[in-house]
């Protein structure tokens, strides 16, 4: 197989395992601040028994060498395992996803603050697009009874966070910042323990705990590690789009969670920006790796 088409597979399925991902916070019978605590303790815990597997003894030093850049990216790691739970609990499944799928927005923006990257032509025309689909969402969630406009702001949050996390891993790219993901995880579970009721889960739902956290969250998370080191960064964010569309469609068909009008409509103008976006960026680099490209010798 060739690494291309591995990188591909592995990514989507990295994609898929976290499709479930806000339909376990909702189906979970206990407040939005257990369920964080369970998510974050369990991921954490199983992430750090892989690692330790992985490393040995060079366990703490693996984790110490991602410096003062893991640390950035453990805190917003950290921050984004609780305030993502916290956001479904309070707006309809379909606002967060569509929000959160904005991020590379806002990774940019922060690379042109942080890294001194340049914002492209391309890349304004795709904020303004984003911005507007925010602001569609928004409108919207005044109307819809799962919606509202604070659990919106909690997924700008995430976004942010979550872009402030990348930007962070793309300034000490030296070193890989997956050793750094269980500590953060970890950190959030302690941080939520003093407010948390763990044992008020309803007992026929422990699977789900295991499940949530052990499977869905770690497998992602390690699959979206993997997958980008053989295919393009734009490869990668059309695929993790796929998220923003089928976990709609899968606490919909589950739960009966209309999204609305409005949702379905912001969502389709960011989701149509990305797209358009990231597949041009994908159709420039191979047009420029055609023109690169030897002639062929006759013989």
């Amino acid at each position: 197989m060739k690494d291309h088409t591995k990188g591909l597979l592995i990514t989507a399925l990295g994609v898929l395992f976290i499709v479930p991902d806000s339909l376990f916070v909702r189906l979970i019978e206990t407040d939005a601040i257990t369920i964080a605590f369970w998510r974050n303790l369990v991921s954490g815990a199983v992430a750090l028994a892989g690692l330790v597997a992985l490393r040995g003894r060079s366990t703490i030093a693996t984790i110490r060498g991602t410096s003062r850049y893991g640390v950035i990216y453990s805190v917003c790691v950290a921050a984004t395992g609780i305030l993502f739970v916290l956001a479904v609990s309070l707006t309809s499944v379909a606002n967060v996803v569509f929000i959160i799928a904005a991020m590379p927005v806002f990774a940019a923006l922060f690379s042109w603050i942080a890294l001194k990257e340049p914002v492209t032509r391309r890349m304004i025309l795709t904020m303004a697009t984003v911005g507007m689909g925010l602001a569609v969402i928004a409108y919207g969630s005044g109307e819809h009874e799962r919606a509202s406009l604070e659990g919106d702001l909690v997924a700008i949050g995430v976004a942010c966070l979550f872009a402030i996390a990348l930007t962070a891993a793309r300034k000490g790219r030296a070193v890989s910042m997956v050793p750094a993901v269980p500590l953060a995880f970890l950190a959030a579970a302690a941080l939520l323990a003093p407010f948390a009721d763990p044992w008020s889960v309803p007992a026929a739902q422990w699977w789900m705990v295991a499940v949530h956290g052990g499977v869905v969250v770690v497998f992602s998370m390690s699959l979206l590690a993997i997958g980008p080191r053989y295919i393009t960064s734009a490869e990668v964010a059309l695929l993790i789009l796929l998220e923003s569309v089928l976990a709609p469609l899968l606490v919909w068909a589950v739960l009966g969670e209309y999204p609305g009008r409005w949702a379905l409509a912001g969502g389709a103008i960011v989701i149509g920006a990305l797209l358009f976006s990231n597949l041009w960026v994908m159709m420039r680099g191979r047009r420029r790796s055609r023109v690169k490209a030897p002639a062929p010798t006759s013989i």
